[in-house]
């Protein structure tokens, strides 16, 4: 399937045929892709919480007034961000990096020294922003990555995050909620997977300067 076929396939899904289980096989070519989507300075400020518990389940479908994506997909994610970026994120990120590609620390210091000093010209707050924008690109590449497998995800950012946050214990671990994922095989009774797309034109949507 190409991605303009895929994408013309694709739907935020509603209601998932239960009955259809994602591949294990299938689940982690998603992992791997997720895992190699790009990243602002190669950071990945972000963390992907697979919930597979019911009761847990249960409860953050609670705190996403009942959508049914929640407890009928195969698979659901809670997005989360770091909230606490500093200078001790890039180093774990320089140090793995040296690692990785074998080579000294000290090559790298000029780096982590450039990500910091943008880093500092952030607050708090701000930081949080930029890691949600990191994780939006990253989603971005799931659900590519899943249309062009033939199956139905569904990006949601309608819950309660203070909740959610709380049922996954993150406050402790540093991290908060921006986003549900959900992913599997469309219900034949979901009536939005024959509503047609709308969309802007591509006169109205790109502008040549």
């Amino acid at each position: 399937m190409s991605l303009v076929k895929a994408f013309q396939w694709r739907y935020a899904t509603k209601k998932y045929d239960t009955s259809r289980k994602i591949s294990p096989e299938q689940f982690d070519d998603l992992l791997t892709t997720l895992q190699l989507s790009p990243s602002s300075y190669g950071l990945q400020p972000y963390t992907f919480f697979i919930l597979q518990d019911p009761s847990i389940l249960e409860q953050i479908s609670r705190a996403a007034f009942g959508q049914p994506q929640i407890t009928t997909g195969a698979y659901v994610l809670a997005v989360t961000v770091q909230t606490d970026i500093d200078e001790n994120t890039v180093k774990k990120y320089i140090d793995k990096a040296a690692s990785v590609r074998n080579i000294a620390r000290k090559n790298l210091e000029a780096r982590e020294a450039f990500v910091n000093s943008k880093l500092s010209l952030l607050s708090a707050e701000q930081k949080i922003e930029w890691a949600e924008k990191q994780a939006f690109l990253a989603v971005g590449v799931l659900v590519s990555a899943a249309a062009e497998a033939g199956i139905d995800a569904s990006p949601m950012e309608g819950f309660d995050r203070v909740q959610v946050d709380e049922i996954l214990g993150l406050k402790e671990k540093n991290l908060k909620t921006t986003l549900l994922f959900a992913l599997g095989y469309r219900s034949a009774e979901d009536e939005f997977a024959t509503i047609p797309k709308v969309r802007k034109t591509k006169e109205e949507l790109f502008i040549t300067i």
